[in-house]
C-alpha cells in the first residue's frame, strides 16, 4: 500500500511544479507584452511624425519659390504654363469641396435611413444579411468605382443633363457618396443600437409609433455618433483620389458648376506623380504643398468629429 501513496504524492508534486512553470511563463509573457505594445505605439507615432516632417520640409521648399499669399489667394492654378505658372490653390479646393458636398448629399440621407432600418425595423436575421452586404461597398477598390462613374453613371446623367461634359463633378460626387454610405450607415447604426431599449419602450407606452420613436427618440439620443460618422465620411470623400482622377477630369476651375471638368487636390497629386514634372522643380514641390493642405483639411475634420462626439455624447 505504500507504493501507490508515494506515486500519488509524486504526481501531485509534479502537477504543482508544472503549474508553477506555467505561471512563470505567463508572468514572463505578461512582462513582454507591454513592451511589444509600446513598440507598436511608438512605430505608429514615429510614422505620423515622419509624414508631417516630410510634408513640412518639402512645403517650406515650395514656399521659397511661391509666396504663401499667392498660394492661398490666387484664383488660377496653372503650374504647367510655359511662361510664369500660377499656383493659386483655390480652384483645387473648390473642386474638392464640390465633390465632397455632392457625396454628402447622396450619402447622408441614404446612410441614416439604412441605419434607422437596421436598428429599428430589421429583424436579427435580416440585419445579419443586409449589413455585411452593405459593408461590401466599402471593400470595392476605388479604381473600380472610378470606371463605374465614367462608363456607367456619366452616360446616364448625360441623357438627363445634355450639357453635362464627359468629365464632370457630378458623376464622381455621386459615386463617392455611394462609396461612403456604408461608413455612415454602419457607425450610425452602432450609435442607434446603443440607445437603451427602456427609452423606446417608454415611448411605445405613451402611444408613439415606430417611426416617431426612431425620429424623436433614437436619432436625437444617438446624434453625437451620427454626426461624427458624417464628418468622418465627408473627410473620407475629401481625401478620395482615384474616382475623381478617372471621372472628374484635370481642369481646375474656381466655380460651383458641377457639369464641367474639375480637378481636386488629390487628382493633381496623381497627375504630377505620374512624371509630368521633374524632380526638384517648383511643380514637383507643389504636390507637397497641396498634400499638406489636404492633410490640414482631413485633420480638422477628424478633430471636429472627436469634438462633436464628446460634446453631444449622451450617457445612460
Amino acid at each position: 500500500m505504500a507504493l501507490p501513496e508515494s506515486r500519488n504524492s509524486f504526481s501531485v508534486q509534479q502537477m504543482i511544479q508544472q503549474k508553477k512553470q506555467k505561471k512563470n511563463k505567463l508572468i514572463q509573457t505578461e512582462k513582454i507584452v507591454p513592451f511589444i505594445l509600446l513598440l507598436t505605439a511608438i512605430v505608429s507615432v514615429l510614422t505620423t511624425v515622419g509624414i508631417v516632417v516630410t510634408l513640412l520640409a518639402e512645403t517650406f521648399t515650395f514656399f521659397n519659390h511661391v509666396s504663401i499669399k499667392e498660394f492661398f489667394t490666387a484664383q488660377k492654378w496653372y503650374p504647367f504654363s510655359e511662361t510664369q505658372g500660377s499656383f493659386g490653390i483655390l480652384p483645387l479646393i473648390s473642386g474638392t469641396l464640390k465633390v465632397a458636398f455632392i457625396a454628402a448629399i447622396v450619402a447622408v440621407p441614404i446612410g441614416i435611413a439604412s441605419a434607422v432600418f437596421l436598428s429599428e425595423y430589421a429583424t436579427d436575421r435580416t440585419r445579419r444579411i443586409i449589413k455585411p452586404i452593405l459593408e461590401v461597398l466599402a471593400g470595392i477598390p476605388t479604381i473600380v468605382y472610378g470606371f463605374f462613374a465614367l462608363t456607367f453613371v456619366t452616360p446616364i446623367l448625360r441623357d438627363l443633363i445634355p450639357s453635362l461634359e464627359i468629365f464632370n463633378a457630378l458623376s464622381p460626387g455621386i459615386v463617392i457618396g455611394i462609396m461612403i454610405t456604408p461608413m455612415i450607415a454602419s457607425l450610425s447604426e452602432d450609435a442607434m443600437t446603443s440607445v437603451p431599449k427602456s427609452m423606446r419602450e417608454g415611448a411605445y407606452a405613451l402611444g408613439a409609433t415606430k417611426l416617431e420613436v426612431a425620429i424623436k427618440i433614437v436619432i436625437p439620443a444617438a446624434v453625437s455618433g451620427i454626426i461624427a460618422s458624417i464628418v468622418l465620411a465627408v473627410s473620407r470623400a475629401i481625401g478620395e483620389t482615384m474616382i475623381v482622377a478617372v471621372a472628374g477630369g484635370s481642369t481646375p476651375n474656381l466655380s460651383w458648376d458641377v457639369t464641367g471638368s474639375i480637378q481636386t487636390m488629390t487628382a493633381y497629386i496623381v497627375q504630377v506623380s505620374q512624371g509630368d514634372a521633374g524632380y526638384g522643380t517648383t511643380i514637383y514641390y507643389s504636390i507637397y504643398a497641396v498634400g499638406f493642405t489636404l492633410f490640414i483639411f482631413t485633420l480638422m475634420m477628424n478633430l471636429l468629429a472627436q469634438f462633436i462626439s464628446k460634446r453631444f455624447r449622451e450617457e445612460y
